[in-house]
């Protein structure tokens, strides 16, 4: 052998054992920034409904219908101790629960009812493992007034630590003057909002081949956050703790076209003072991309400090995402803030 070749080996050894000490270290203090739970009573009451969002039963399977889109649930859906026990497998000392869409915006008049409901659940379960989980709340939007109300309740009754938002809103997107009050109050009380997809706004164009889950919420989000950067609302809102999961959707790898667009073209920048990469890198994005590179991409993008380890369970296997990140081979410090100080920071646990 080769003293080259002794090197090398030599080198890779210590990597590998750099990699896997750090990996033990952050074991068992890893917080899960996006984890979702559905509600048995919710889902009951919405098998009573013929019309979108229902649910039916095909078997021993039910089905969640929003609008066209037919979604298959998981038995670990609505299995809390199952998702314990995947936390612990892949580490995790803490996860942020939330529901998975549909959301209470597509009850019209009920939405209120809706969003109590189900934020009173996500609440309950917290109580039941309060050193497991903490809360994402859900609003409703039919009214300012009523968003606002909840929010209080939510946060400062139930003790959420966040809010879902989800990238449309029966039809309409968030950076609508109608919901512009959620980001002062979330900017005034240091509440993080998380923007995740629901039934994506191009459902027509992605619904073939079972593209809607695979492009379709990614591009959802893509076109929100890029919205909320060229409406202004994070010009407005410098404070505001807004996070992207699914790396970002797509508009981390697009922005270079968005900043030319307006920076260069003049188009759309008629209500932002920089370039609209300069309010993305204030964004948080999440790990939740079973490609290792893309995580490496958004954390040299938005920094390690903006960075949170997510799931999304039961979609994906957290151990996954987490071998992903591992893989990376980050330093001993920044693995800890992907894993668990950002999130600590964040969400003020």
């Amino acid at each position: 052998m080769t003293q080259q070749r002794r090197t090398f080996l030599a080198g890779t050894l210590a990597a590998t054992s750099i990699n896997t000490s750090t990996a033990a270290a952050t074991r068992g203090s890893r917080i899960d920034s996006q984890s979702h739970l559905f509600s048995e009573d919710f889902l009951k009451l919405l098998e009573k409904r013929k019309t979108s969002p229902y649910v039916y039963r095909k078997g021993d399977d039910r089905y969640v219908v929003v609008g066209d889109w037919h979604r298959r649930l998981m038995p670990k859906h609505t299995d809390v101790a199952a998702k314990i026990a995947d936390m612990d497998k892949a580490g995790i000392a803490m996860t942020a629960l939330s529901i998975n869409d549909p959301g209470p915006e597509l009850f019209g008049q009920d939405s209120t009812a809706m969003a109590v409901m189900l934020n009173d659940f996500i609440a309950g379960t917290v109580r039941q493992h309060p050193t497991r989980f903490f809360g994402l709340a859900t609003l409703p939007f039919h009214s300012a007034d009523a968003m606002l109300k909840e929010f209080d309740r939510a946060i400062g009754k139930l003790g959420m630590k966040g809010i879902l938002l989800y990238s449309n809103l029966d039809g309409k997107f968030p950076d609508e003057p109608a919901y512009r009050p959620l980001f002062a109050e979330a900017e005034r009380r240091n509440v993080p909002i998380l923007l995740h997809p629901g039934l994506p706004m191009t459902y027509s164009a992605v619904s073939e081949y079972q593209m809607a889950p695979m492009l379709g919420l990614m591009f959802d989000t893509t076109i929100a956050l890029c919205r909320l950067i060229l409406s202004g609302v994070l010009d407005k809102h410098p404070n505001l703790k807004l996070v992207c999961p699914h790396v970002g959707g797509a508009l981390p790898y697009l922005i270079g076209r968005v900043d030319h667009q307006t920076m260069v073209l003049k188009r759309g920048a008629e209500n932002i003072r920089m370039a609209p990469s300069e309010y993305l890198k204030r964004v948080y994005l999440d790990t939740v991309s079973p490609i290792p590179m893309a995580i490496r991409y958004g954390i040299d993008f938005v920094g390690v400090d903006r960075m949170l380890y997510s799931s999304d369970h039961p979609w994906v296997d957290p151990s996954l995402i987490a071998g992903h990140v591992e893989s990376l081979n980050l330093s001993a410090g920044d693995q800890t803030k992907v894993f668990t100080a950002n999130a600590k920071r964040l969400f003020n646990l």
